[in-house]
């Protein structure tokens, strides 16, 4: 039996690439006094996810905001805080999976000891130039 394509299913193509690990988020949860923002990004070439870890210093958040067209998965690694969408508070701690659809409005707080959670969705289409005029 073949797969879609030709390929025999368990016998690697020659140009098929490796499964390959990426990072240590408990490594990148544990770090001491770590900055706040993205302390590790998918770059991959030809990958068709994005994913983030990122970190938020205690107190700090990220304000209220909708992503109209990607659903995002929102996994806490480390820490806790609150999500806060138009139906209330939502508490999350390390351990916690958040379905974020595309559409809705949600903003993050991050607890006394900081709140790092990785984030993965769709890749976002580039940007293109277009000449004015064109649609």
């Amino acid at each position: 039996m073949t797969a879609a394509g030709g390929d025999t299913p368990g016998t690697p193509r020659e140009d098929a690439p490796f499964p390959r690990i990426l990072c240590d988020t408990a490594a990148l949860a544990a770090l001491d006094d770590a900055p706040a923002g993205a302390l590790w990004r998918l770059a991959e070439s030809g990958r068709q996810l994005d994913a983030n870890v990122v970190h938020l210093p205690p107190g700090h958040q990220v304000g209220t905001h909708r992503e109209p067209d990607l659903d995002v998965l929102h996994l806490v690694i480390a820490g806790s805080g609150t999500l806060t969408a138009p139906d209330g508070a939502h508490p999350l701690h390390r351990g916690t999976l958040t379905w974020l659809p595309h559409g809705s409005t949600r903003s993050l707080t991050a607890g006394p000891e900081g709140l790092t959670y990785l984030t993965v969705h769709r890749r976002r289409p580039g940007l293109r130039i277009q000449s004015p005029g064109r649609g």
